[in-house]
Formats: structure tokens, sequence, C-alpha cells
């Protein structure tokens, strides 16, 4: 019963390990495909604001007749609505645009 006892022992000590082994493995490969997808989502976040910096330039010179002030607010409030632009932005935007 000793022997029986030793080996049925050593043989669960032996699954457990090889458990051990492959749940390091999992969380391993688990932890290298969630920075993929945090890199991912960087450039993703970094690629949108890139846009966004670039965007309130391109209004800045005021125009003398009132369609053109007309016609550029109305590409604010559309580049606004798609969400291209923040709240601060699109003030910010039409301020300079109405002098």
């Amino acid at each position: 019963a000793g022997t029986a006892t030793a080996v049925s022992g050593r043989v669960q000590d032996r699954r457990d390990r090889r458990a051990q082994a492959q749940y390091e493995q999992d969380q391993y490969a688990a932890a290298q495909q969630q920075a993929q997808v945090d890199a991912a989502a960087a450039q993703a976040v970094a690629a949108q604001a890139a846009p966004q910096q670039v965007v309130p330039a391109a209004p800045a010179p005021p125009a003398a007749g009132g369609t053109d002030v007309l016609a550029q607010l109305q590409q604010l409030a559309e580049l606004k609505q798609s969400g291209l632009l923040s709240d601060a932005e699109f003030a910010a935007a039409k301020a300079q645009l109405l002098g």
C-alpha cells in the first residue's frame, strides 16, 4: 500500500506541475495578446488625435463675405457632429471665425 501511495503521489505531483506550467504559459500568452491590443489602441488614439489638432487651424482666416463665414460655420458644425472636434475646439474655432 505504501508503494502505491508514493507512486500515486508522484503522478499527482507531475500532473500538478504540468497544469501549473500550462497555466503560466496561458497567462504569458494572454499578457502578450493584451500588450498587442493596448499598442493597437494607443496607435488608434494617436491617429485620431492627430487630425483633431490640425482641424481647428484650417478655418482660421476670417472671411470678409458673410456667406463664406456661414459656410465655414456649417463645416465646423459638421466636424463637431461627426466627433472630429470637441466642444472646446468648436467654440475656439467659432470665436476665431466671428472675430
